[in-house]
This record gives structure tokens, C-alpha cells and sequence, in this order.
């Protein structure tokens, strides 16, 4: 690595030193010709990098792991995870590293990580590279998520590699290079309790808690706060979902961090309308993942955590199966609490106003878009408009307008707050024609339909001149959506 390069960038490799039974170092596939398609520029000088330097001969080989700062030691993490339900107890970072950590500007420590770098010995067969389409993908998605404010893993670049990847047809391949604040899952835990190993367990749980949440070590019991703590992530990340019509569309439980972030961009997808039984996933064959089964496949998982972190409770298993219950009895209040506080925010209702009296006008709306199939995001950014008094742009979506009105009666008379309205439903979403149509030409060479997306979609709320088709919905044409999950 060049001298300007080492003195550049600095990573750690506390993971790799700490967790050295979860952890095969490794070395990326070597990438002859890398060439930048995207670059998060704010995200680099978050992380005290320079965006010159990443754009240059020197700096994109970091990007994809070719050239690494003396000292770092890129691994292949290991987890366990339910599949769909089933069990696999040695998973693990089959087409991906973490180089390392890295601290930002404000003192906090943040993963880089790499997908497509490559087969690890996690790799089962595949071949570990990725291509173009669904890593863009996943720097799309995050980014909106960001800017939406909901906690997610961050991209900070996408590179082609010059390499061809057999998929269906052949495609061009790329690396992302992602963004954490780490990359402990549900499925981490899971590995270190099948290994046996309760040491193991202690210091993976230790390591959780300095990375995580530091107010834990200092509690009566350590590890109960700190699972208390991801199921308050957790159930706080799966209300924004669910307000905003996120689909995640593969909840498997090496899919779930510890942080509470997002992580895992794959065949996920944002509703078009309304209808809690939408899946997009082409894998999700029986709908476990569907919309509206997320809160409770985030409380199953959540109890999968619970099992394997079990003997850090309490040495007497009768008393820390005890705990568990009572810690995971806590999950659907407070997803409930956050959900119905947000909806709230969504109709412009005061906080003060009790929720007897919110639940039903919020319970009447919902059937109202269910039963006709209402586009979800442009229906809740347009009813701030019918908080102003016009009723015509939120009531033409619908197919009973009569009704629409009736319910409108009820809502207005609870003086609901247009301006707060605007500041949470965002007018600009990755619609999934969108999305598709900027894969499609940045597979074909053509970036420019990506960079005037990610425009509108990293500022969401903001509604402007000239990004109108990005507020609205898919075309009949479309037809129905099906997303993949991109391996």
C-alpha cells in the first residue's frame, strides 16, 4: 500500500483480536480495474475520509479490499441463523469482509465492510461475487433509509469490478463497500452458543455492550440489560418500518444486528398499495415475511436471541428462562407505543390526544386503503394537503370518496397539524419502478437515472420542482413486483 495511502486511513481489528474464534482472516479477490460508479461523499467525510483520495488510483483499491493500512486484518465473520425458520448453524460471510473498524469524526466506531469481495470459506458453493444491479440496490435503499431517519448500515460506495458473474445471464460484477456501526447479529450469538463455548458467549455479549450499550455494564445484570436494550432497538426500528411501508423481505436472524439498525438490503421493497399481506420477495414463498408479519417475526427472532444468550442470565436455567420471558413480554408494548405514536405524527395529532381517541380514526383509515388498494406513501403525503382544507388530491386515490369524507369529518374535528404531517410522510420513496429503471441502465452503463433518483430519495420530505415522477406511483404497466435477493 502506498505511504499516502497508510497515512490516510487507520483501521482497527478489535473483532478480528477479540472474537478470533469468529473470525478467518482473509483477502479479497483481486480487482484488476476498479472503476467508481458511486461515491457517498457525505458518508466519507463522516468517516474523516477524503473523497478525492477514494476516487484516485490509491484509493479505490481500498474500496475493494485490494490494498489494506498496515496493521488491519480483513476477516470472514462467522454466525449461525434461521433460515425461514430452519436452522443453519454455520453461516457466515460467504462473499464478503470486514476489513475493519474505523473512527469517525465524532468518535464513534464504525465497520467498513465489503460485499461481493469474493468466496470465503463461508461461501457454500457460490461463487462470492456480486453484481452491479443489487449492490446499487442496497446503496439506493440505505440512503433513503438514512434520510428517512430510520437506523440503518450505510453505503459509501459502489465499484464495478470488470468481471464477468454468471447469474441467470451474465452480468457485470461490483463491490460495495458498506457502513456499520457493527455487524453483530442475532445469528453471532446463535454461533457462539452452538460452539459450546460459554467463555466465547461472555466475551462476544462483552463486546456487544462496550460497542453498543455501555450503560449496561453498569446494571445489576449486564447481559439481561443488554438483550433489554436490543429489544427497545428493535422494537423502535420495526414502528419506522412499518410506517414508512418498508418491506425488508428476508427477517432471517443473521439479518437482525444487534445495534438496531438496518442491515441486509436484499430483496427488500417499499409498498405501493396498501395491503398488509405484501411480500415482493421471490423467495418468500409461504409470506413469512410479509409486511405485516414483521413486528411479530422481529419478536421470534428476538426470542431466538434470547435462547442463545440463556446461561448469562442467571446460572439457574429455570430463573433465566424467567427473565427472558419477562424481557421479551416487554417487546409488543413497546412496538405498539412506537407505532401508534407515529401514526399519530403521520395524521398531524397532538401527542396529548388519548390514544381511545386516536386508535380508531388511525383503524378506520387503514381499512379504508386496504379495501381500495390505496397507494401508501402518496396518500399520507397527500392528506396533508386535506388537512389544509382541500380534499381532492388524497380523496381521488380512493375508490369510496363518500366514506373518505365521512372519515375526514371525524379527523378534522381532532385538529390535525398539517406542517407535522409534512415532516413525516416524505413525498419521495424508492418506488420499485424507480428502482428497477436505474439498476436496469446502470447495468447498461447509463448512471444517470441512479444519481437523479438518489437525488430525490436523500431528500424525502422536501417537495421541489422537477423530481414530480419520483412522487409518483408505478405505471398500470408495471404489473405486479417480485425482487430478488441478489446473491
Amino acid at each position: 500500500m502506498s505511504a499516502a495511502a497508510a497515512s490516510t486511513v487507520t483501521f482497527e481489528r478489535r473483532f478480528a483480536t477479540e472474537l478470533a474464534e469468529m473470525a478467518i482472516p482473509w483477502k479479497a479477490e483481486e480487482v484488476p480495474a476498479p472503476r467508481l460508479l458511486v461515491l457517498n461523499e457525505p458518508l466519507a467525510a463522516e468517516l474523516g475520509l477524503d473523497p478525492e483520495f477514494l476516487r484516485s488510483p490509491e484509493g479505490l483499491p481500498l474500496l475493494v479490499g485490494n490494498a489494506v493500512p498496515d496493521g488491519a486484518t480483513p476477516v470472514a465473520q462467522a454466525y449461525s441463523g434461521h433460515q425461514f425458520g430452519w436452522f443453519a448453524p454455520r453461516l457466515g460471510d460467504g462473499r464478503a469482509l470486514l476489513l475493519g473498524e474505523i473512527s469517525d469524526v465524532e468518535g464513534g466506531l464504525r465497520d467498513i465492510h465489503l460485499k461481493g469481495s469474493g468466496r470465503t470459506p463461508f461461501a457454500r458453493g457460490g461463487d462470492g461475487f456480486a453484481v452491479v444491479g443489487p449492490m446499487l440496490r442496497e446503496y439506493i435503499v440505505s440512503e433513503a433509509m438514512h434520510a428517512l431517519g430510520i437506523p440503518t448500515t450505510r453505503s459509501l460506495a459502489v465499484v464495478a469490478t470488470d468481471r464477468s458473474v454468471q447469474r441467470e445471464t451474465v452480468l457485470p460484477g461490483a463491490v460495495l463497500t458498506r457502513v456499520a456501526s457493527s455487524h453483530l447479529r442475532v445469528g453471532s450469538f446463535q454461533y457462539a452458543r452452538v460452539a459450546g463455548d460459554e467463555g466465547l458467549l461472555r466475551r462476544l455479549a462483552d463486546h456487544a455492550i462496550a460497542r453498543h450499550y455501555p450503560d449496561a455494564a453498569e446494571t445489576e445484570n449486564p447481559y439481561l440489560a443488554l438483550f433489554d436494550a436490543v429489544i427497545s432497538a428493535q422494537a423502535s426500528l420495526l414502528a419506522r418500518w412499518m410506517l414508512v411501508g418498508f418491506i425488508h423481505g428476508v427477517m432471517n436472524t443473521d439479518n437482525m444486528a444487534i445495534s438496531g439498525e438496518t442491515i441486509d438490503y436484499g430483496p427488500c421493497a417499499f409498498m405501493d398499495a396498501f395491503d398488509p399481506a405484501t411480500v415482493y420477495s421471490s423467495i418468500d414463498e409461504t409470506g413469512r415475511y410479509a409486511y405485516a408479519n414483521q413486528p411479530l417475526i422481529a419478536e421470534w427472532n428476538l426470542t431466538r436471541l434470547a435462547e442463545a444468550i440463556l446461561p448469562l442470565f442467571d446460572g439457574d436455567e429455570e430463573r433465566a428462562v424467567e427473565l427472558a420471558q419477562e424481557s421479551l413480554g416487554a417487546f409488543r408494548e413497546q412496538y405498539s407505543a412506537a407505532w401508534l405514536a407515529g401514526m399519530k405524527a403521520k395524521l398531524g395529532l397532538d401527542g396529548s390526544i388519548a390514544d381511545e381517541t386516536a386508535s380508531p380514526i388511525i383503524d378506520d383509515l387503514l381499512a379504508l386503503l386496504k379495501k381500495g388498494r390505496v397507494d401508501y406513501t402518496s396518500f399520507f403525503r397527500r392528506l396533508g394537503t386535506t388537512a389544509r382544507g382541500k380534499d381532492g388530491p388524497a380523496r381521488d386515490l380512493l375508490e369510496e370518496p363518500d366514506a373518505f369524507l365521512a372519515w375526514v369529518e371525524r379527523w378534522r374535528a381532532v385538529n390535525p397539524d398539517a406542517d407535522m404531517m409534512d415532516r413525516v410522510n416524505p413525498a419521495y420513496v424508492p418506488r420499485n419502478h424507480l428502482v428497477e429503471e436505474a439498476l436496469s441502465s446502470a447495468t447498461g452503463g447509463d448512471l444517470a437515472p441512479l444519481r437523479r433518483l438518489l437525488e430525490a430519495v436523500t431528500d424525502p420530505y422536501n417537495e421541489r420542482p422537477g423530481v414530480e415522477r419520483y412522487a409518483e406511483g408505478a405505471p398500470e404497466s408495471f404489473g405486479p413486483y417480485r425482487t430478488f435477493c441478489g446473491t
